[in-house]
Parts: structure tokens; sequence; C-alpha cells
């Protein structure tokens, strides 16, 4: 009898064991299922709708996104948005757009902005007008944060290689017209911009190299420039 009893206390909890595991299954399948996927398409739309957010401060309309993933007809947009809302990624309250969830599956492209590549500053030229931009490419958000917009610059010559920015490195700058001392900007000079560390005075400031090289001097200036950004990363191997 004894041995009987033990028998059926060990099936009961082999039951319970069994049932234990499978509603733990059950569970993480439901939770799989129920995860958001998105398409290439959609993916890439909410990338397009990132990038105008940060660089543009609003989302892209029907037709610029129309223009920028290649459709022919606004109807198409309409209906990515229309798909968008169902698999609850974004709200649209007229013609604004907000990302309101994360989801699964190939999101890398999502998580980017396209940053200009700056060239040659023409006189007089807002750094970012469109005739200085050379190129974009897509940079991680966990680098470009928002809500700040950014671009980068080709560095020249060796004047801030003791900070480790050599001719012809990106260097990404996050756009401010402000800076603190000790900060590495970029400054707008009888238009020319130059990448230098940042002191402030006491009623004037100085532009200072951080470089090998004896050459380069201190840059003393008063309120004859304007800063561009401050350096946030140096791409290394990336401006050849």
């Amino acid at each position: 009898m004894y041995r009987g009893k033990t028998s059926g206390a060990n099936s009961r909890s082999d039951t319970q064991a069994f049932y234990f595991v499978l509603d733990i299954l059950l569970y993480k399948l439901y939770n799989i299922s129920m995860k958001t996927t998105l398409t290439d398409s959609e993916i890439e739309a909410l990338r397009q709708i990132r990038n105008s957010i940060m660089q543009y401060g609003r989302p892209p309309s029907v037709r610029e996104l129309m223009k920028r993933l290649g459709y022919n007809s606004p109807r198409s947009v309409s209906y990515l948005f229309e798909k968008l809302e169902k698999k609850k990624i974004i709200t649209r309250t007229g013609r604004d757009i907000k990302i309101i969830t994360d989801f699964e599956g190939d999101d890398s492209r999502v998580n980017t902005v396209d940053v200009p590549i700056v060239g040659e500053v023409a006189c007089g030229m807002p750094i970012l007008a469109e005739q200085n931009i050379l190129d974009k490419i897509p940079v991680s958000l966990k680098i470009a944060k928002p809500p700040y917009k950014y671009f980068l610059l080709k560095a020249k010559g060796d004047s801030m290689n003791k900070k480790g920015i050599n001719n012809g490195d990106l260097v990404l700058i996050r756009q401010q017209q402000t800076a603190k001392s000790g900060d590495i900007v970029v400054a707008l000079i009888d238009d020319e911009a130059t990448i230098k560390e940042y002191k402030d005075l006491d009623g004037a400031i100085a532009l200072m190299p951080r470089s090998t090289n004896p050459k380069h001097k201190p840059i003393i200036i008063q309120d004859d420039f304007m800063i561009q950004g401050v350096v946030q990363k140096v791409l290394t191997g990336l401006g050849a």
C-alpha cells in the first residue's frame, strides 16, 4: 500500500510538472506570435520618418516619402502608414507622425539616421546648405543621439592629431552654436571651417591646436566667428 501511494503521488507530481512546462511553452509561443515584425518597406519608411524628424524637426510629407521610397503613387505611402498604425508602430494626427513602439526583426536600418557629409563651405553660406553636402551615411542613434542634429566634416591637416583627429578623418559633429571651455568645436572663421579646442579667456576666445607639429598656433578671436558644432566622435579610416 505504501508503495502504491508513493507511486500515485509521483505520477501526480510528474503530471503537474508536465502541465507546468507546457504552460510555459504556450506562454512563450503566444508572446512570440504577438511580437510585431516589419517588412523591408516598412523598415525603410520608418527610417525615413526618423531621418526627417531629426534633420528637419518634422516628419516627411506623403509626397516626400513617396519620392524617397521610389513609389509612383501617394496611395502606396498612405497604405504603408495604415499598416504601421495597425501594427501600433506609429500614430498620426493630421500631418504629425510619431513612432510610438519598438518592434522585432531587422531594425538596424531604422535605428540609424542619415548624417550629411559636408565639403568645402561656400563664402557666406550656412554650413549645411544643400550645395555643401557631398553625401550622407547612416549612423547609429546610439552615436548620433536624438533630438540633436549632426553632420560629418572631413578633417584637414594635423593641427588636432594629439586629440586623435588626423588628416582625412571624418568627424561627427553635434550641431550647436555654443560650447564650453575644453570642447573640441567646429568654428567658422572668415567662411572657413576649422576644428580646434575652445578656450574661454574671459573676454576673448582662443581656438587651440592640439598638435605634435609646432607650426600650429592658437587663434585669438572675440566675436568674429561662429561655432557650428561640437565634436562627438572621430570616425578614423572612413574619410579616404
